[in-house]
């Protein structure tokens, strides 16, 4: 990977180096509190590099799950990211194990980026999925270590997702010309929210927005 490549990406990431970093202490913080050390927050978030999924599977661990739950958890709760390769299938014409690199990096914030220049080339996309990458990392490995060293305490850390995505999604809004993705999502949220319960709505909402999509995208290509 080029130089030149990398400094002209490089600005484009900071939002999420800022995202990322305390997103990633903060899962870091979590993990070292229910027992868990370095070694294992790196295998996490070098391997599964899911934050919403990773911040459940604390949870999932505090109450001893099985690996069924964990698969059915990982499924609802990251099956946005069918979508997000589907969506970038026509730009990733790599082959091999680049494009099954680039696929595995997409995460919501590097889809954003990503997707939102169609003139971004091969290389520079894939400098932006591993600079997100590394920001997530580090993030982590930082949370564990200011977890072993400092008693810090742990309420209210989890909302630290809940407000990047909020950030996520203004910065999107104001980026792009087409609100109407945003909309949908933000409606179906708010609806699904009402009728099913703040437990219990986060399946019927990707449920919802899956047939939306789906719809939007038929509508498009006739």
């Amino acid at each position: 990977m080029r130089g030149d490549t990398l400094r002209k990406v490089l600005p484009k990431t900071i939002p999420v180096f800022i995202g990322y970093l305390f997103l990633g202490i903060g899962f870091g913080i979590l993990l070292k509190e229910i027992g868990y050390g370095f070694f294992e927050v790196f295998l996490m978030s070098f391997f599964i590099y899911a934050g919403s999924m990773q911040f459940a599977a604390i949870s999932l661990l505090k109450a001893g799950a099985s690996l069924g739950t964990f698969a059915l958890t990982t499924l609802f709760v990251n099956g946005r990211h069918f979508f997000y390769g589907l969506a970038m299938a026509d730009r990733y014409k790599e082959k091999g194990w680049r494009k099954a690199l680039l696929v595995h990096e997409l995460t919501d914030e590097t889809f954003a980026l990503v997707s939102s220049e169609e003139d971004m080339t091969s290389e520079e996309r894939l400098a932006v999925s591993l600079l997100d990458h590394s920001y997530w990392v580090l993030g982590s490995l930082l949370g564990v270590a200011l977890g072993t060293a400092f008693p810090i305490p742990s309420e209210g850390v989890e909302f630290v997702m809940t407000a990047f995505f909020v950030t996520v999604f203004t910065d999107q809004w104001l980026t792009r010309k087409d609100h109407i993705p945003a909309l949908c999502g933000l409606f179906t949220a708010i609806v699904c929210r009402f009728l099913f319960g703040s437990g219990n709505f986060l399946i019927p909402t990707m449920l919802v927005l899956t047939v939306i999509l789906l719809f939007c995208s038929g509508r498009k290509k006739a």
